[in-house]
């Protein structure tokens, strides 16, 4: 006897059935419309609380590191003047602190890398399976996401990026400011200026640090959301334009409505990328559940 649409679905996909007793997807095989046509899902979007909540605690790092900066060299700078231009020791005493506090700051952001990081990676991943499964249950399947081998590389990888761009935005700042002063030692200028650079420098730091909480959440939401998709045997997606953004790419926006294979990704401006992978990067990818074969 020929084996009904049903029993194929079923046998194709397991269920969490509704008096709560689990089964798993039988992720080889994959999902499979039970209507025989085809289903696309919502797009999951990277969650902004998440976003938020990072760049709350990058900020809350750098506005410490910059306080400290400012009120040790002010006072250093305010003990040495006006002899700051005309004596060697002086000018020494101001450098050798900005090497104290700039290996201090760099210890406390080394220190919190990991634990930031490792945060930030676990709710957005957990934020975009949610997501995922929510679409799916809107479309009548309802799955549980296990951590597999694939999405604990994409945890991570998205861990140990982070942990490098943590660090290195107190290293590219730090950099800058001893930069600052020791101009500002040689050149003899006055504590106002100092102040100024490092207020500027700030906002520059900042605004890399929102560049960072927003665009690794777009990121890291992409990815998992790919490991998914395979895990679910989806083999297609469309790609959708994010129409945000001021400055959008040309080629994301042509590439709007356009089916491409999960595993390889779309060609665009001669490369194999996918929704999200890019910097500042806001396209995300809908699903394609697929129908019956013929």
């Amino acid at each position: 006897m020929p084996e009904t649409d049903r029993a194929k679905m079923l046998r194709r996909c397991r269920y969490v059935t509704a008096d709560g007793r689990r089964l798993q997807a039988e992720l080889a095989a994959g999902l499979v419309s039970p209507t025989g046509r085809e289903v696309p899902l919502r797009a999951v979007h990277a969650n902004a609380g998440i976003e938020a909540a990072y760049r709350k605690r990058l900020d809350r790092l750098i506005d410490e590191m910059q306080r400290s900066l400012v009120y040790w060299l002010t006072a250093a700078y305010r003990r040495n003047v006006p002899e700051i231009a005309q004596d060697e020791s002086p000018a020494m005493a101001l450098t050798k602190m900005m090497r104290r506090l700039a290996k201090q700051w760099q210890r406390r952001f080394d220190e919190a890398a990991q634990p930031v990081a490792s945060e930030f990676a676990e709710t957005a991943m957990s934020a975009a399976d949610v997501s995922l499964r929510n679409a799916l249950r809107q479309k009548g399947f309802s799955v549980q996401f296990q951590l597999t081998r694939a999405a604990n590389d994409v945890f991570q990888a998205t861990v140990q990026e982070n942990v490098g761009l943590i660090k290195s935005i107190a290293a590219e700042h730090l950099q800058d400011v001893q930069g600052m002063v020791m101009r500002s030692v040689t050149q003899g200028r006055d504590l106002e200026g100092l102040v100024e650079d490092l207020q500027k420098r700030y906002g520059v730091t900042k605004r890399r640090a929102a560049f960072i909480a927003r665009d690794q959440n777009n990121k890291a939401t992409a990815t998992i959301t790919r490991v998914r998709q395979q895990g679910l045997g989806i083999k297609q997606a469309k790609w959708r334009h994010s129409r945000g953004g001021k400055h959008p790419r040309k080629s994301h926006q042509e590439a709007d409505g356009k089916v491409y294979d999960v595993d390889k990704g779309m060609l665009i401006d001669g490369e194999y990328i996918r929704p999200g992978e890019l910097p500042n990067c806001r396209c995300v990818a809908i699903s394609i559940i697929p129908g019956f074969d013929p």
